[in-house]
């Protein structure tokens, strides 16, 4: 009968197999984080933007019905629909005269 032969793997290789894993599961968990935090800033970027436009929209439709600018933001939220959720968002809106577009800017609280 033949002895059969027993290869070991060097020390090295053995080290190299134990650790590729948990290299690997770093590697992913951070790049999932990562992208993570990139949906978290375009989402807060979309919501200003979608903020800043909805209020723009709703003042030129005032002007366009009623013939002059609103003369505040609350007259905004409570005749034409738009809602500001001022936990995230912090808008100044400046009249200048009620046959002059606003001065609208719009910012968000965490920045």
């Amino acid at each position: 009968m033949r002895k059969r032969e027993v290869f070991k793997k060097p020390a090295a290789l053995a080290l190299f197999s134990g650790i590729t894993p948990i290299l690997l599961t770093i590697a992913v968990t951070a790049m999932v984080i990562f992208g993570l935090s990139q949906t978290e800033e375009s989402s807060k970027s979309e919501g200003l933007r979608i903020l800043d436009e909805g209020i723009r929209r709703a003042v030129i439709s005032c002007y366009a019905m009623e013939g002059y600018y609103p003369e505040s933001l609350a007259y905004i939220e409570n005749n034409y629909g738009v809602t500001i959720n001022r936990e995230r968002y912090i808008v100044h809106y400046q009249v200048i005269a009620s046959n002059i577009m606003p001065d609208i800017t719009v910012w968000n609280i965490d920045e």
